[in-house]
């Protein structure tokens, strides 16, 4: 009896993550236009996580590699754009 209700309770997951997927293309974008904005969306995300990093960096050589990181990211960003 056990095992019916945790099959239920995972087939209630599987439904509500697929409920919560985005559209694959949202309309009138080309593949693309999709896979320039999923590739913008990570960066901006991987420069918020540097500058939250760079905020709580005290090492000076740190400081150094995330500022890099930080301009390398901040360039990818304007081409993308």
């Amino acid at each position: 009896m056990a095992r019916g209700w945790e099959s239920k309770a995972v087939e209630e997951q599987v439904e509500s993550a697929e409920q919560k997927k985005p559209e694959t293309a949202p309309k009138g974008q080309t593949p693309e236009q999709s896979s320039r904005q999923r590739e913008l969306e990570g960066l901006r995300l991987s420069r918020t996580r540097i500058v939250r990093e760079l905020e709580a960096a005290t090492h000076p050589r740190h400081r150094e590699q995330l500022t890099a990181a930080l301009t390398f990211l901040d360039d990818k960003i304007a081409e993308l754009s």
